[in-house]
């Protein structure tokens, strides 16, 4: 799958990606509208994580869906 595909189908993927990442809110989910950047920067802020460690996961992540 691709990102194209997460970002057209955002709604269907949010329970997916607050499962994986427990500690993004609804309301972050909402303004990540299934934008990759916005997600990155999301996970580096509840996480506290570098950016390429945030990029690293969103692929590990899509590679399993």
């Amino acid at each position: 799958m691709n990102w194209n595909q997460i970002e057209g189908n955002w709604e269907q993927f949010k329970g997916k990606v607050q499962s994986q990442w427990g500690k993004l809110s609804g309301d972050d989910l909402d303004v990540v509208a299934g934008n990759r950047k916005e997600l990155a920067g999301k996970i580096q802020e509840r996480y506290g994580k570098a950016q390429e460690d945030a990029e690293r996961e969103i692929d590990e992540w899509l590679s399993r869906h």
